[in-house]
């Protein structure tokens, strides 16, 4: 009887991953084994020379580390600086190479970004940034500026470079767990250069290599300002593919990078559900959670924990304003978490901020529901407005939040079904 044939072990290296889309992504690119290392710094060296693994995707901080730990490197690694993938080759040595630059490269390429002769500045300094560098070298930009906290030109300084055409940021500035902050003000940038038709004057497009949240707060100040945009998550997706044929000696279709990047997308998207009070969010965004296998959570169940009281109480002894402030922190604990289903209080919309704290990471599903089945029992604002003054004040608010509109004037389960078939498409 012939043994079994086990998988081979593949993983990433890095300090931590406990957000990584890693597993997910190489689960789709190949019949193989797929872990995560979480090793500290003095652990490094014995890790690689000890490790079983047959091939390896390096994560910050290691991405220099590994360099020496390996047999041979690519041309590819010695031009950029780092290592982001090795390769365990048939006589047991490790092969180092950087999948890093075509990731990148694919990700200008599906965000049109044409840098040919253009000014582009670079937040960041690091492993990324070395990356980025050498693909906007050989995409033939005219000037790159790497900004650092401490160099030539840094934060301080950064006004002599607003001419800049492209921004791209390397840094972890806005990733997931502080989000949606920014490394910048993308405005002094977009308010320079030539005047365009339909969009800011000055700014030809942002890039982003972090991607989680989907927008960052660079992403979403791009998105309001009219400048082209795009996340990091094509790029983590596309130098994936580069790796996994090192490692599979096969090509893999192009178009699964695509695939995997709208598959990621919408499983980590939250579906935030706003609209009116007692227009049924908590029931229907209830329902919608358990179709689609996600946990539901409820914005107003948190807020009594985190102010000490009871909403009513808030309302009566604080005011309105103290339960908005309150109402903003707790929305955004919650919505910088991913793939919920979440019911936001029907007022979230009287706060502009409020805005970018569901955005950051959600499809903003605004539910519908005709106002003579809206009651105010409970409610302290329907009960002190009246529910035809609140509609006429939220109602523009509320149209221009969401970005699918579902009507809840039938069975609870047509509702959700139009709400699945809407988020599907």
């Amino acid at each position: 009887m012939a043994a079994s044939q086990t998988k081979p072990v593949y993983g990433l290296l890095g300090r931590k991953l406990g957000h990584s889309y890693s597993p997910r992504i190489h689960a789709m690119l190949g019949d193989y084994e797929y872990r995560l290392h979480e090793v500290e710094p003095d652990d490094v060296a014995a890790f690689i020379r000890e490790g079983d693994f047959a091939g390896l995707n390096v994560t910050m901080p290691y991405k220099e580390t590994v360099m020496d730990l390996c047999d041979k490197l690519t041309d590819a690694a010695k031009k950029i600086g780092n290592v982001n993938t090795i390769v365990r080759r048939e006589d047991g040595t490790l092969l180092g190479d950087n999948t890093d630059y075509y990731g990148f490269s694919h990700l200008l390429n599906v965000g049109h970004m044409n840098v040919t002769d253009r000014k582009v500045v670079v937040l960041g300094t690091g492993g990324a940034a070395k990356t980025v560098h050498a693909v906007l070298t050989d995409r033939g930009a005219s000037e790159i500026v790497m900004i650092s906290r401490t160099g030539e030109n840094n934060y301080e300084n950064i006004a002599q470079h607003y001419d800049a055409r492209f921004i791209v940021n390397t840094t972890p500035v806005g990733m997931f767990p502080n989000c949606p902050d920014s490394p910048i003000d993308l405005e002094p940038f977009a308010r320079t250069g030539e005047l365009r038709e339909g969009r800011a004057d000055g700014l030809f497009g942002v890039v982003d290599v972090v991607y989680n949240p989907a927008r960052t707060g660079l992403m979403l100040q791009a998105e309001k300002l009219g400048v082209p945009h795009i996340s990091g998550l094509p790029m983590l997706v596309a130098q994936a593919k580069a790796a996994s044929e090192l490692w599979q000696h096969k090509q893999i279709s192009n178009e699964i990078v695509n695939e995997i990047v709208e598959k990621i997308t919408f499983e980590e998207a939250n579906i935030v559900i706003i609209g009116m009070p007692s227009g049924g969010k908590s029931t229907i965004g209830s329902l919608l959670a358990k179709q689609l296998g996600r946990e539901f959570v409820d914005i107003d169940d948190y807020i009594p924990e985190a102010a000490g009281k009871s909403i009513a109480d808030i309302f009566a002894e604080d005011g309105e304003e103290a339960f908005r402030v309150i109402e903003t922190q707790v929305t955004g604990d919650v919505c910088k978490r991913s793939g919920l289903v979440i019911a936001c209080g029907g007022g979230v919309v009287t706060k502009a901020r409020n805005y970018d704290l569901l955005h950051q990471n959600g499809i903003v599903l605004l539910l519908k529901r005709p106002l003579e089945l809206l009651v105010s029992d409970g409610r302290p604002m329907s009960i002190t407005k009246g529910i035809p003054a609140l509609a006429r004040d939220r109602g523009p608010k509320y149209d221009a939040w969401g970005d699918i509109v579902v009507s809840n004037d039938a069975d609870p389960m047509i509702v959700v079904g139009r709400a699945l078939e809407k988020l599907q498409k």
